[in-house]
């Protein structure tokens, strides 16, 4: 592969309304996108790091030097002749798994546009639609709570997750369980409890949810193995699967029945492909997990959802359900399913005049 250059391009997103999660309210995202230049032509990456360092270690800024000074440098020298490649050689810089997975995504792309793959191919897609789920972030009030997700029902999704945190847990799912009845329903808290919760955790077993996401510390597996014994409801893990082998890890200990992949996470499509075959090897059903991306980051992970071991629906939501105006042409939702992209790569590209409105800061580097 000839990487001749790599431009990042920070774009803001306003959100067409707050998302509030235990780790704070979001208005607006930050973007960082990735464009890599190669002798042939060009690929997209999409950084899911936030502005600040609360989700992860990781943040927007920080995302962009590690990129500029510590993996553009790596590409360097005799040309990688494919992605795993590129990983290999990012492999080098410890941690950053947002970062390398932003500009490895769009290695990918470049890579398989040149050959003229979708994504979905090469990952080992099955099916040309996913089903979708709309995650629900706290609200200021129970009816406010319920108008959002009748809302969302009658657009479509399939599946309603609600975030949640001490104080605002058991009266939201009953208040949604009771008014909208037999509807799939999971809930989401973000590292917000501790082990000494489980018995008020216990609570909501009685609401018959598909799964409880991520309700202790990420570094706490035996504590997440501990709660899972006190409760009914399936315990999905988030920020603990941070690799394949954290995977393997959690599931053997009994720490994860189910778990949420997210790309960027855990450093991009081929180390997520490799969590989604070991989870399919234990028999541990496994989701596609959103970090509000615009139609570049969307797309990629449509094409990941559409893996055969992805059987629950997934955070990959409407471009409507977060932004006015998407950078892609928007994604929309039918019947509960999204089309997973056809065409070469993440099978999308920004569009022209809406990247350059929203643009903030241009940095453009020379690989070699």
């Amino acid at each position: 592969m000839n990487i001749s250059g790599v431009e990042l391009r920070r774009v803001r997103m306003p959100l067409v309304a707050p998302f509030r999660t235990s780790f704070g309210t979001e208005y607006e995202r930050d973007v960082l996108l990735v464009r890599v230049a190669t002798g042939d032509g060009y690929g997209w990456g999409e950084c899911v790091a936030m502005s600040e360092p609360v989700y992860s270690s990781e943040y927007v800024s920080g995302a962009a030097e590690v990129i500029a000074k510590f993996l553009v440098p790596l590409l360097g020298g005799p040309e990688p002749r494919t992605p795993h490649d590129v990983e290999q050689r990012f492999a080098k810089v410890k941690g950053h798994p947002m970062a390398k997975a932003a500009l490895h995504t769009a290695i990918l792309d470049a890579y398989l546009r040149e050959t003229g793959t979708p994504l979905a191919e090469f990952l080992g897609g099955v099916t040309p639609t996913v089903p979708t789920g709309v995650s629900v972030g706290i609200q200021d009030s129970l009816p406010e709570l319920l108008s959002a997700v009748e809302g969302y029902l009658a657009e479509g999704y399939a599946r309603i997750k609600l975030k949640i945190e001490p104080g605002w847990d058991i009266e939201p799912v009953r208040a949604v369980r009771e008014r909208f009845g037999d509807i799939l329903l999971q809930v989401d808290a973000n590292c917000a409890y501790e082990l000494r919760d489980a018995r008020h955790l216990a609570e909501l077993d009685r609401f018959d949810l598909l799964l409880i996401e991520q309700p202790l510390a990420e570094d706490d597996l035996r504590g997440h193995a501990a709660l899972a014994r006190q409760l009914r409801t399936p315990m999905c893990l988030d920020e603990s699967i941070v690799s394949a082998r954290a995977a393997a890890d959690a599931i053997a200990i009994g720490a994860a029945a189910i778990v949420n992949i997210k790309p960027g996470r855990v450093g991009g499509y081929l180390e997520a492909r490799r969590i989604h075959d070991v989870c399919a090897a234990h028999g541990v059903p496994v989701w596609i997990g959103g970090m509000l991306e615009t139609g570049v980051g969307r797309a990629a992970n449509l094409a990941l959802a559409a893996l055969p071991n992805f059987t629950l629906p997934g955070d990959v939501s409407a471009s409507r359900r977060y932004y006015e105006q998407d950078l892609t042409a928007p994604f929309e939702l039918v019947d509960g399913l999204m089309t997973v992209p056809a065409g070469a790569g993440i099978g999308v590209d920004p569009e022209p005049e809406v990247l350059r409105e929203l643009t903030t800061e241009v940095t453009r580097l020379t690989v070699g």
